[in-house]
């Protein structure tokens, strides 16, 4: 568990750059809040204590931005730089965050941390940002995948993986996922183009584009629905997707979700009931993908799916 947290951390931070931790219990007149340097809290006997904090009821937070050296507190006059670009997802979170991955108006998340029951917070690393720039694009994010409008501070403190969400019983362990090893700019985030409408197209299958050029992705989605019908398996399929699409931040993730994706929708056609499609989903990644964030992926993959159907039949 303190390895979780410590990978999380290294991630996110770099070597000295000063941090804040939070400290939230239920029953607690007021937080703990500890502002330390990265290497500080990725010692042994430290992240120990935040496990101990958290075993006795504390939900621990860290600064999603770093703080200028000296500082205090949190306050957003101690932030030193724009580190992250990030989206609570509180409410209808697997079909919201199914939106969010499929969107061509953002680009693959770095980090999907699971807080709690279809609850959850994205993370994209980026650089070059102003702290004028990124509310601006935080607003945005919140107003066209549904965000928490409350969480668009650049002081804004997110949950730390490999602990408890200790706001529910039983706690939930935070879990996350890094689909993409990559460092963003403001324009990879092209949140100008939305209109009143949050309503956003949708990256991938069910995009329309002129019938003579049909990008890398729909020709990869177009040869898996293929090889799936054709009685290829899924775990020889995805390692050669991987293997062909190396251009990709992360090609295993892609592959995994194009080809879970398109499974699940061959297997809706057939019939199968969707419940069993999402055990069948959570079954064939069950040596890759972390057992708690497994139930959540397999749910939003199957919505996913569910929708493609759906909007071909309006069509």
């Amino acid at each position: 568990m303190n390895q979780i947290a410590a990978n999380f951390l290294a991630r996110c931070f770099a070597p000295s750059e000063t941090i804040a931790l939070l400290l939230r219990s239920e029953d607690a007149a007021r937080p703990q809040q500890r502002v330390v340097t990265l290497e500080q809290v990725l010692q042994p006997r430290y992240l120990a204590w935040l496990g101990f904090q958290n075993d006795n009821g504390a939900n621990i937070y860290v600064t999603a931005n770093p703080l200028r050296s000296g500082s205090h507190g949190r306050t957003k006059e101690c932030i030193a730089s724009v580190r992250h670009i990030y989206i609570d997802i509180d409410t209808d979170g697997d079909a919201r965050l199914a939106a969010l991955r499929a969107s061509e108006l953002i680009p693959v998340a770095t980090a999907i941390l699971s807080t709690s029951p279809g609850k959850f917070q994205v993370l994209w690393r980026v650089a070059g940002f102003d702290f004028e720039r990124q509310e601006w694009v935080l607003k945005l994010l919140a107003q066209a995948f549904g965000g928490d409008p409350a969480c668009t501070d650049r002081n804004r403190v997110l949950r730390i993986p490999g602990f408890f969400n200790r706001k529910y019983s039983p706690a939930h362990l935070v879990a996350i996922e890094y689909p993409a090893d990559a460092i963003y700019g403001p324009a990879d985030f092209r949140l100008d183009a939305l209109t009143s409408s949050p309503v956003l197209p949708l990256r991938g299958n069910e995009r329309k584009s002129p019938a003579t050029k049909h990008s890398h992705s729909e020709d990869d989605w177009a040869w898996v629905c293929d090889q799936l019908a054709h009685g290829k398996g899924a775990v020889r399929l995805t390692r050669e997707l991987a293997s062909r699409r190396s251009d990709k931040p992360n090609p295993v993730y892609y592959a995994q979700r194009t080809v879970d994706v398109a499974s699940a929708r061959l297997w809706l056609i057939e019939g199968i009931r969707i419940d069993d499609i999402i055990t069948m989903l959570e079954s064939r990644r069950r040596f890759e993908i972390p057992a708690v964030i497994a139930g959540a992926r397999a749910r939003e993959i199957a919505a996913t799916a569910e929708r493609m159907i759906t909007r071909r039949k309006s069509a």
